[in-house]
């Protein structure tokens, strides 16, 4: 079938995490979200993708199930980011994090400012870019994690987090999950 260039095609996957949602633009993944999640962003920008079996999601599905028994596929499927330079470049980077591995948002803001010959790179700018990923999972945006193993921030959830560092065997020892700032008292 012949796919034209504005056309959206989604395919569910059940996963350990819930039901997830990946979304194509006919050749390369353009989305795998929690389908809780992106049914209500595509509903807010009004897309109606259609469902259909496509090779890039069997390929897509089959590094899922490798990866949630907990293993490192050996292969990533054909993916293409969206967003800003800055995002996609974020992205990029979380690509080149191990599996079992973790990375600071500082980490990852000090590495652009060397790219970019400045003296510094603001950790937030990176957690907006991190937090903005399309393709959970296999853009890699949960191993990136706080300065002192601080877990925070992750759109699907901390518990989520948490759940795929263990399942990639990551030392959860000096991780911890911020405690909620207490609210002022009336």
């Amino acid at each position: 079938m012949r796919h034209t260039a504005t056309d959206t095609f989604i395919q569910f996957y059940d996963s350990p995490l819930g039901e997830l949602v990946m979304s194509s633009d006919g050749s390369a993944l353009t989305g795998l979200g929690l389908a809780s999640q992106r049914a209500a962003v595509a509903t807010a920008a009004g897309a109606r993708p259609r469902e259909e079996s496509l090779l890039i999601f069997r390929e897509t599905a089959r590094w899922l199930d490798t990866y949630f028994r907990g293993r490192a596929p050996s292969f990533t499927p054909k993916i293409k980011l969206s967003g800003s330079d800055f995002q996609k470049r974020v992205c990029e980077i979380m690509l080149t994090i191990p599996f079992g591995e973790t990375v600071t948002y500082g980490e990852i803001a000090a590495q652009i400012a060397r790219e970019r010959g400045i003296p510094r790179m603001s950790a937030q700018a990176v957690g907006g870019a991190v937090g903005a990923n399309p393709i959970l999972l296999i853009v890699p945006c949960h191993r990136v994690i706080g300065a002192r193993g601080n877990l925070t921030g992750y759109g699907a959830g901390i518990e989520r987090k948490i759940q795929l560092l263990k399942l990639e065997k990551v030392d959860m020892e000096n991780l911890f999950v911020p405690k909620e700032k207490s609210l002022p008292k009336k």
